[in-house]
């Protein structure tokens, strides 16, 4: 009999109330605790890992993201949020055309944009490893900048990478970021994906787009990535913060809003 989706949400907050509580999990010792086959529990970290949550290891996984306490994944089922991350990256891809060159940044949300170009023609530059893992269209061209790798988020990053991005123009830029905000501009909370998130928003001659679900709106990180005057549009949910919503678009930003489940 399968479970029903509250039970499955129930149990994939356990799992990640226990991933905050001690940052590293065994499948073994979540399947005992949670009285489910490991099978079931391998599935669960699959998809924290998906949402880059998690680093799978042999017979476990440990905590990556340093934001759970702000992700939307702790107050509504880890389906709710992947929708939602989807729901963005197809408006977001929306805004593409064939033939357009575009920067993608090591965002998980950013990524999906790959899954909804359709039939478009359209280069790729990104530092985000995981672009290998996604069954792409034989129009999109992709190309991996290299560089050293952040095993954490299997993102490509330092002078090699920058580097590569330096000597490319693309036509739209489309950046996940940890926090934007009308009065400190966007910001991540990595030290090291700073300098490929301004170098992509640099080298763009067109649209800079940011992706940022509610819980990204209106927070400020530690590294600035760039200034809000730089940004061409921000899609989010509508969920977001109306205030900031507002102030931000006083700033000349347009803002594409998707439906989110207000529960």
């Amino acid at each position: 009999m399968k479970n029903s989706n509250s039970l499955v949400s129930k149990r994939q907050q356990l799992i990640l109330q226990y991933l905050k509580d001690n940052e590293t999990v065994k499948i073994d010792d979540l399947s005992k605790k949670l009285g489910v086959s490991p099978i079931t529990i391998r599935r669960d970290l699959q998809l924290f890992e998906q949402n880059g949550i998690v680093e799978k290891f042999y017979g476990g996984a440990k905590l990556i993201s340093k934001e759970l306490d702000d992700d939307p994944s702790f107050n509504h089922s880890t389906e709710e949020y992947l929708s939602l991350k989807h729901s963005i990256a197809k408006r977001a891809a929306e805004l593409i055309e064939d033939g357009d060159i575009i920067f993608i940044n090591s965002s998980s949300t950013a990524l999906l944009i790959l899954e909804y170009l359709e039939d478009k023609h359209v280069t790729v530059v990104t530092n985000n490893g995981k672009a290998l893992q996604i069954s792409t269209s034989p129009n999109i061209d992709l190309i991996l900048t290299g560089g050293e790798v952040s095993r954490k988020k299997l993102c490509m990053v330092g002078d090699y990478a920058a580097q590569l991005i330096s000597k490319i123009s693309a036509d739209k830029c489309f950046l996940g970021v940890s926090g934007i905000s009308a009065n400190l501009g966007i910001s991540t909370c990595v030290l090291q994906e700073t300098t490929i998130n301004s170098m992509m928003l640099k080298k763009c001659t067109g649209s800079t787009i940011i992706l940022a679900d509610n819980s990204k709106v209106g927070k400020n990180h530690n590294f600035l990535v760039g200034e809000i005057n730089r940004i061409s549009y921000l899609v989010t949910d509508s969920n977001a913060d109306e205030k900031e919503i507002k102030q931000i678009k006083d700033k000349g930003i347009k803002v594409l809003t998707v439906n989110a489940s207000s529960e």
